[in-house]
């Protein structure tokens, strides 16, 4: 928590609104250069797992970055790099946790390897792309791919005034109206926590925070992003239905590799749609 001196700081966060429903005027996340005609140039990719970012790393022919230079050492975190047409790609796993081995997944590693990649690589947009959890209850289904119009957290309870306001996070995404139009893809809201499961509290949370879709590093990514002022956009594809029959780690894992199909298609959609375009047109 926050010491009292720092609630001025955190005070225009409070802006968006008086409930973890008012998403909607939360923040955005756009940087005040946007419309300035430069375009783009430099686009980062941040996703949580290896199943997900190999096949885009193949898609574009990235080329993993081997010197060691770009991260501090001993971090896990891998970065791909190449030229897509006309922009330069960066596509930024965090690696496997070198004690487990398995994918170092969640909010604390997409907050570490994205503030250290917007550091590095000065990127003109994010993408975070990633597989989540979807609500059959807002019309989520099985190989769903959405873009996200909002982020939040829904584990970070804070029962204070403006502390409160100041966990949920809730944030924009940038706006993209004629990619959407482009596209064919769902726009629903995303929520974000560190566990794969849902708590009764965090049912609750994720209510009221409206979401379509549910993940372990969306609202992350956004805070960095808003932070260092970094355009971000967010590509989901549904792996389970929360609130469906089954179990969500056992439907998550019998549809990972077939959804990540649709998600490399999306993200590559979307990576075509950018090519020779300035912010202010997305």
């Amino acid at each position: 928590m926050a010491p009292p001196e720092d609630e001025a700081g955190e005070a225009r966060h409070a802006e968006e609104g008086s409930s973890q429903a008012e998403m909607t005027a939360a923040p955005p996340l756009e940087r005040a250069a946007g419309g300035d005609g430069r375009r783009i140039s430099t686009v980062l990719i941040i996703i949580a797992m290896q199943t997900e970012a190999l096949p885009l790393v193949n898609k574009f022919q990235l080329s993993e970055d081997t010197d060691g230079s770009l991260f501090p050492k001993g971090v896990p975190w891998i970065r791909y790099q190449g030229v897509y047409k006309e922009l330069h790609i960066n596509l930024v796993w965090p690696g496997k946790d070198s004690v487990l081995g398995v994918d170092s997944i969640g909010t604390i590693s997409a907050s570490l390897v994205t503030y250290a990649s917007i550091q590095a690589l000065n990127p003109d947009l994010i993408i975070n792309a990633g597989t989540a959890g979807g609500f059959k209850a807002k019309g989520a289904c099985v190989g769903d791919v959405y873009l996200a119009s909002n982020v939040a957290f829904h584990d970070r309870r804070i029962p204070i005034p403006v502390f409160d306001m100041y966990g949920i996070g809730s944030r924009q995404a940038f706006s993209t109206p004629n990619l959407l139009k482009e596209l064919n893809l769902k726009v629903g809201k995303l929520s974000t926590g560190d566990s794969l499961d849902m708590l009764p509290q965090d049912e609750a949370s994720i209510l009221a925070n409206d979401a379509t879709i549910k993940d372990m590093e969306g609202a992350a990514v956004a805070y960095v992003a808003d932070l260092l002022s970094v355009p971000a956009i967010f590509v989901k594809a549904v792996t389970d239905i929360v609130d469906g029959e089954k179990p969500t780690s056992e439907e998550f894992l019998q549809n990972l590799i077939r959804v990540t199909a649709a998600l490399d298609q999306a993200v590559n959609q979307v990576i075509d749609f950018l090519n020779g375009k300035c912010l202010s047109e997305l």
